[in-house]
C-alpha cells in the first residue's frame, strides 16, 4: 500500500507538523517514507504545505505530482489541490473552516469540523492532530497508537506539555471518522 499525500493549509495551522508525524510514524513502522515541507513566503499567516509518502515499497521519488489524498486547513488550500488528487483518491476538508463543497465526483470526501473537533480535546491549535485522526481511521497507513507514540519525537520540547491535548484530538479524529464511516 502506498499513500501520497499533500497536507495543505495557512501556517501556523500545523500542517508541516501533521507531515512530519505521519513521516516518522511510517519510519518507525518500517515504511519507506519521505516528507518534504514547503513554506509560502509569510510563514505564519502564509501558506504552507507538504508532500508525504508513505509505502510499503521503495519510493522512487519523494515529489508528488498525484497525490492519493490531500488534507485541506482552509479554503485557498482546497481551491488549489483539488484538481490535483488521483481519481479514486481522497479529499478531508476541514469544513470548520472551509464552507465549499468537493466539486468532484470521482473522489471519496470526508468533512472533519476539525477545528471544533480541537476546541473539544482543548485548544483550537489541536486541529491538525484532529486531521491526522481522521487520516488515519480512514487509510489505517499506520496505527494510531504508534502515531501517539511518535509525536514526543517531532515536537519541540517546549511544546511536550501539549501531548495529552494532543492524544485527544487523535483519538477524537479518529473516533469521528470511524462514527461517519458506520452512516
Amino acid at each position: 500500500m502506498t499513500e501520497k499525500i499533500i497536507i495543505a493549509g495557512f501556517g501556523g495551522q500545523g500542517v508541516i507538523l501533521a507531515g512530519k508525524l505521519l513521516a516518522y510514524t511510517g519510519m518507525i513502522e518500517g515504511k519507506y517514507v519521505s516528507h518534504i515541507p514547503s513554506y509560502g513566503a509569510e510563514m505564519r499567516g502564509g501558506t504552507a504545505n507538504c508532500s508525504v509518502i508513505i509505502s510499503d515499497k521503495e519510493i522512487s521519488s519523494p515529489l508528488i505530482s498525484k497525490p492519493t489524498t490531500i488534507i485541506v486547513m482552509n479554503p485557498p488550500s482546497l481551491f488549489k489541490f483539488e484538481e490535483k488528487v488521483l481519481s479514486n483518491g481522497k479529499v478531508f476538508v476541514n469544513n470548520s473552516l472551509i464552507d465549499d463543497k468537493v466539486k468532484r465526483d470521482d473522489v471519496d470526501i470526508y468533512y472533519v469540523p476539525a477545528n471544533d473537533i480541537a476546541e473539544k480535546a482543548g485548544s483550537g491549535r489541536a486541529s491538525n492532530m484532529v486531521m491526522v485522526g481522521a487520516f488515519i481511521g480512514v487509510t489505517e497507513i499506520v496505527e494510531k497508537e504508534n502515531v501517539k507514540n511518535s509525536l514526543s519525537n517531532v515536537i519541540s520540547k517546549r511544546n511536550l506539555k501539549f501531548n495529552e491535548i494532543n492524544f485527544k484530538a487523535i483519538d477524537m479524529g479518529y473516533d469521528f471518522i470511524k462514527k461517519e464511516l458506520l452512516v
